[in-house]
């Protein structure tokens, strides 16, 4: 939702006004040199979606699904829980990154929003990230005891995308407001997040094939 402070962007539209009808959803979207993508800023509009009546966020949804066709991947961050927006936003995709970290309140709402995908029969896109891990061994157990639940109470194995671990060059590409892969690409956590995204990609272009042949 903050990807603009995050990116040190001053955008002069964001999400809200295509929430308050002033804008459309293609209009707020800004592109960011440095990095050769475009973003489309949330600011206080972001948690405003939940507010938004049905239709309305439908709306939001489809316009979505209509600017994405000029892309070759849309990322939405959607927030933690389980709530109309993630639930309506999460189901468009066709791959869903479920970020959890080894707290209970991040593998209890991680569990919930599987739980309420495998119910509406969406669950075949989710994979999991464990994220802020010490070392890898930690990130699996992270993984496991979310698999765990998922084949005990769901009959369900969703894969594993990757691992984050904890690094504090994160915390600084925060504080200098740089993608930790410009300000740091040769830390651990820039390295997790290649392989994630080198993993994703592979699937989307599989998901493209598949689709193209019919």
């Amino acid at each position: 939702a903050n990807v603009d402070v995050q990116l040190g962007l001053m955008p002069k539209r964001d999400l809200s006004d295509v929430i308050h009808g002033r804008l459309s959803l293609e209009r707020v979207v800004q592109h960011y040199e440095d990095g050769n993508f475009d973003i489309i800023a949330g600011r206080s509009g972001s948690a405003s979606l939940s507010a938004l009546p049905s239709q309305r966020l439908s709306m939001i949804r489809d316009q979505l699904l209509d600017l994405a066709k000029d892309y070759d991947a849309v990322i939405i961050d959607l927030g933690a829980g389980v709530d109309r927006t993630v639930r309506m936003l999460s189901s468009a995709s066709s791959t869903t990154l479920l970020v959890s970290t080894d707290e209970p309140t991040s593998l209890t709402d991680a569990y919930a929003f599987i739980k309420l995908c495998h119910a509406a029969g969406l669950a075949r896109t989710i994979q999991i990230v464990s994220n802020m891990a010490q070392n890898k061994s930690e990130g699996e157990k992270t993984y496991n005891t979310l698999l765990k639940a998922c084949e005990n109470f769901l009959k369900l194995r969703p894969p594993m995308a990757g691992i984050v671990r904890r690094d504090p060059k994160v915390r600084e590409s925060i504080r200098a407001q740089m993608p930790i892969l410009t300000r740091s690409p040769n830390s651990e956590a820039a390295e997790d997040l290649e392989k994630i995204a080198s993993l994703v990609s592979a699937r989307l272009d599989k998901l493209k094939t598949a689709k193209a042949a019919g």
